[in-house]
């Protein structure tokens, strides 16, 4: 009689153990969404060195006008 109650109560604890641990966990993916990505970049600085060349050219031509 003890035996079997000693039986039931270590089965029952396995029991309660391994039902009271499961978890069960549920993750959802969503799609990612890509999108394209659009670009201005200003290109200044060939546009101000080809204005500054010449513009020296000009002013070089100026001063040899000024020196004469």
């Amino acid at each position: 009689m003890l035996n079997n109650r000693v039986v039931i109560l270590i089965a029952s604890l396995i029991f309660l153990g391994t039902v009271g641990c499961n978890t069960y966990h549920e993750v959802q993916v969503a799609p990612v969404e890509i999108k394209p990505i659009h670009i201005t970049i200003d290109i200044n600085v060939k546009v101000d060195k080809a204005l500054e060349s010449y513009f020296d050219d000009i002013d070089k031509a100026e001063e040899q006008i000024i020196k004469k």
